[in-house]
């Protein structure tokens, strides 16, 4: 595992933010960090980053311990907070320059750095000019080039498409996906569930400072399979069917549809369409019923 946290706690004043939670990351996946306002996410972030020292536990990332080793770990990690800000009176290239010395490449190797993240990050011909000119989009860019400049293992990113437009945040979902196929892993807070959907591998869920679950977003759409059947015509087969049916749960029935959970694969679903079809009830429509992340967390927190 590239990320280990074991009993993490970390405490404001009168306020526990992250109660004891532990967790590991694998390399080169990109998770899903959600959950309410005010449930850890951001302290989370800032822990694992070294930016803030908690009450206890240990964070290891590529085998460093964060907590011993502060400005090794952050060679290793790329950090984006959710105020992010940028040097107004720099231009692009100045303001790339400045992170890429603090973080220790040196200033022969600047250039070479400067071109290769902005070729990544598709800003190489906004070098120039300064923040301001920019759109939020292609500031937002420059953010995130700031912090992949030294091109870490672990990238963090906290609520990385506020105030974008819906192509600049389609746009954002290609660089991640992008910044994972060079080797990179993610770890993305969002509440926007929808867009994290379109690039996470697994979701890593808190709440009130524990974590809930964290399960892989492909086997948690597993789980919560569910189908659809839908009627020509009213069939009074249909009740006796289904609730006699033991691989079925969750089952409800609408006059010319219903819905139910299919416990098994492709079997199953044969031998009840199999038994639907004997009994002669009109079968119009038998598919599943596709399962969203967003459907996904609110079945973890509801439970």
């Amino acid at each position: 595992m590239l990320i280990n946290v074991s009993n993490l706690t970390f405490e404001y004043t009168g306020f526990r933010a992250l109660n004891n939670i532990s967790f590991s990351i694998p390399s080169g996946s990109i998770v899903a960090l959600v959950g309410p306002n005010g449930a850890g996410k951001t302290t989370l972030l800032r822990c694992l980053s070294a930016l803030e020292q908690p009450l206890n536990g240990t964070i290891l990332i590529d085998g460093i311990d964060v907590l011993e080793h502060p400005r090794a770990c952050h060679r290793k990690v790329g950090y984006l907070s959710d105020f992010f800000g940028l040097y107004d009176r720099l231009t692009v290239k100045q303001c790339l320059f400045f992170v890429a010395r603090a973080q220790g490449i040196k200033t022969q190797d600047c250039a070479k750095a400067i071109l290769k993240v902005s070729r990544q990050l598709n800003i190489e011909d906004r070098l120039e000019n300064t923040p301001v000119e920019l759109s939020r989009g292609l500031r937002q860019r420059v953010a995130i080039a700031q912090a992949i400049i030294h091109q870490p293992k672990v990238v963090l990113l906290d609520e990385p498409a506020s105030g974008l437009d819906p192509e600049a945040r389609h746009s954002l979902a290609e660089l991640f996906l992008e910044l994972q196929q060079q080797g990179m892993t993610l770890l993305v807070s969002s509440h926007i569930l929808s867009e994290l959907e379109a690039y996470s591998s697994d979701m890593l869920i808190l709440r009130q400072g524990r974590i809930v679950e964290q399960v892989s977003i492909h086997e948690k759409s597993k789980q919560l399979k569910t189908f659809k059947l839908v009627l020509s015509h009213s069939s009074t087969a249909l009740r006796g069917i289904l609730f006699n049916t033991p691989m079925l749960s969750h089952i409800t029935i609408n006059d010319k549809q219903a819905t139910f959970k299919l416990d098994g694969g492709v079997n199953n679903q044969q031998q009840l369409l199999k038994k639907l079809v004997e009994q002669q009830v009109p079968i119009c429509e038998f598919s599943p019923i596709t399962t969203n992340l967003q459907d996904a967390y609110l079945s973890t927190v509801q439970s």
